[in-house]
């Protein structure tokens, strides 16, 4: 199987940048060997680390809408039966379930940094009906540090690019917990500062009065 994809992801190296977003954008296509792949090309020279890295971000950002449109319009029952079709079973579901339930909205962000539940967490968020441009931000903003990484480290290896899986996990989560970290402290200064317009705004009235 794993050879099968990998001769598909090179059948995309023709089509260059577009041919990197387009492999990313199939979901059954793990990142995990397309980017690295990519990454390799850049060693070759084949293509610049920054287009990569941008093609490789879009076309995981378009990819998970496909399974949030399945967890949207399909809703559970759907997936009970045709997941198989999307290499989804019921113990995955309730993987991601759970991780949804625990985090809310943030999971189309936070859940991109945990392999096993990186790709199925789009479910979730399309069964509970998520803004799919809410979606869409936070699921770019995620997959660009984990994209560079990928790339980088499939570069930095060149020809033992197929090992990168393993060096990459030690840094993708770090990396998610403080980014997610530096939002969550954005997102309280941001509260506070509302918060000290209206009280200034409700004295200014009160003043008029």
């Amino acid at each position: 199987m794993e050879e099968l994809i990998l001769m598909m992801v090179e059948s995309f190296k023709e089509l260059s940048y577009f041919g990197v977003m387009l492999a990313l954008t199939i979901e059954f296509i793990p990142a995990e060997i397309v980017l690295p792949l990519a990454g390799f090309w850049v060693y070759e020279g084949d293509m610049t680390l920054w287009g990569t890295v941008l093609a490789g971000t879009i076309g995981g950002t378009l990819g998970p809408l496909t399974l949030y449109a399945v967890g949207r319009y399909g809703g559970r029952p759907f997936l009970l039966k045709y997941g198989k079709y999307f290499f989804v079973n019921e113990e995955k579901l309730i993987k991601s379930d759970q991780f949804f339930e625990r985090n809310g909205a943030m999971v189309a962000f936070t859940a991109r940094f945990l392999p096993g539940v990186r790709t199925l967490i789009s479910i979730p968020c399309g069964m509970a009906k998520m803004n799919v441009w809410i979606f869409s931000i936070y699921t770019f903003i995620a997959m660009f540090p984990i994209t560079f990484i990928y790339v980088y480290l499939g570069f930095k290896l060149g020809e033992r690019w197929e090992d990168v899986g393993e060096l990459a996990n030690k840094y993708i989560l770090p990396i998610g917990i403080s980014v997610l970290i530096i939002f969550i402290v954005y997102k309280i200064i941001t509260k506070k500062r509302r918060k000290s317009i209206n009280v200034e705004s409700l004295k200014h009235i009160s003043q008029k009065k």
